[in-house]
């Protein structure tokens, strides 16, 4: 590709930054961003901030000690309507990648699954079916839940192991038992015997496996694929105060991320971002699940994973509207949230397509024109103008969203009708293709 000119760009207002991130692989927009001089030829100076928590990050966010952060993509939402910790409104003008979790169980629970049925080592489907049988068997002779770990009340890895669970009708909230553990202590939380099973992003399956502790029964792209994990994220107040900033930071993110999803640049990227201040893992570690491969079993081949991490194609980058009120829908339906709100003005005011489309537009690239899309109903990549692409986008069960159609999803899932008209009043959906 040829080098990518700003246009029509303003000076930077504060041009030392502090930006924080959690030690995985999506860091990696970050890190890159730094280490190739994106943000440096952007005129700004940043420190990489080394976190260890995603409630930590949300809160030196929100108090002002970071200017932005890597964020789990379901955080700015959450954060603006107070779930799961205080409220704090943020603002997401950019998605960092889509993909790169996956769920993990320990040797004896895996053990377990395969006597019940060996099956269980190549679908997710039938491992949880095969695990609510498993918990079916705990029950009758009364032995403890199992455990699983997850790195935030609100993260995409809580949702997406509970819509894994209910696929097989597991009551994630009755028939295991969930715990809070950062992404970098969940494989030690194995290892002591503290959980059976996580959902974390990469490399900490891998590492998981590559220490003999577990196997993987589920990756993300198959939950939903080619679902939004990590944005970068504001506070509304420092986006109004640093708006030339901010699109200065987005313009560096992006050209990083177009950077990474070359196929040529994933070796590199591995050896830069296992080193000490950023993952502090082994670079062979790091390196497999940016070329693809997602090594479920030790002592097997790594499988084939074509879009495990997803940093730019597929339109990548653009925080789609319908991706913000999947989140509040799956809030709504685990009782994280239980009184009416309008989902699409709350989304509206933590997402901001028309800010990603400026930053992108200064650097000669294409953005979709619309800012919600259907969901489910892509098995292959699908073209949005000559330069723009969306991926698949299928659900483990099958659901298909329709834009305008949240509510009707919403009556789909595990939620109290009563709730149902109230919803109804507040967003008066628009029922489109």
């Amino acid at each position: 590709m040829a080098a990518i000119n700003n246009k029509n760009t303003l000076k930077p207002e504060k041009t030392d930054i502090v930006l924080g991130f959690i030690p995985l692989t999506d860091c990696a927009p970050l890190v890159i961003a730094h280490e190739k001089g994106y943000f440096f030829n952007e005129g700004l100076n940043v420190t990489l901030s080394r976190e260890s928590s995603w409630a930590g990050i949300r809160d030196k966010v929100g108090l002002g000690i970071l200017d932005g952060a890597q964020m789990l993509a379901s955080i700015p939402v959450a954060s603006r309507l107070g779930v799961g910790g205080p409220k704090i409104d943020m603002i997401s003008a950019m998605v960092l990648d889509l993909n790169g979790n996956a769920i993990t169980v320990n040797n004896d629970l895996y053990e377990h699954l395969f006597a019940v049925d060996p099956r269980s080592e190549f679908s997710p489907v039938i491992a949880a079916q095969t695990l609510q049988c498993v918990i079916e068997e705990h029950k009758r002779s009364k032995r403890p839940r199992l455990r699983f770990g997850l790195v935030h009340p609100c993260s995409t890895q809580n949702y997406e192991l509970r819509y894994w669970l209910a696929s097989a009708n597991i009551d994630p909230d009755r028939d295991i038992e969930i715990v809070v553990i950062p992404p970098p202590k969940m494989v030690s939380a194995m290892a002591d015997g503290d959980i059976h099973g996580f959902c974390v992003g990469e490399p900490w399956n891998t590492l998981a496996v590559q220490q003999k502790l577990g196997h993987v029964v589920a990756n993300k792209y198959q939950l939903w694929n080619n679902s939004p994990e990590k944005v970068f994220a504001v506070s509304e107040i420092w986006a109004n105060k640093n708006p030339a900033t901010h699109q200065a930071i987005l313009r560096a993110l992006i050209k990083s991320c177009i950077w990474l999803d070359k196929k040529e640049n994933r070796k590199a990227t591995a050896k830069i971002i296992s080193q000490a201040s950023y993952i502090a893992l082994p670079e062979e570690t790091v390196a497999l699940s940016l070329m693809g491969l997602s090594l479920k079993h030790f002592g097997q081949p790594p499988e084939k994973v074509e879009d495990f991490h997803v940093f730019h194609r597929y339109s990548a980058n653009f925080p789609w509207l319908n991706h913000g009120e999947w989140f509040i829908s799956q809030m709504y339906r685990w009782g994280q949230l239980t009184t009416p709100i309008n989902i699409e003005e709350t989304v509206a005011a933590v997402y901001k397509p028309s800010l990603f489309r400026i930053a992108a537009d200064a650097i000669g690239l294409e953005s979709p024109s619309i800012d919600r899309k259907t969901e489910g109903n892509l098995h292959q990549k699908n073209m949005l103008t000559k330069s723009q692409h969306i991926g698949p986008n299928q659900f483990l069960d099958g659901k298909v969203i329709h834009v305008g159609g949240i509510i009707k999803y919403l009556e789909q899932q595990n939620l109290s009708k009563a709730d149902i008209p109230a919803l109804r009043l507040f967003n008066s959906p628009k029922e489109t293709k």
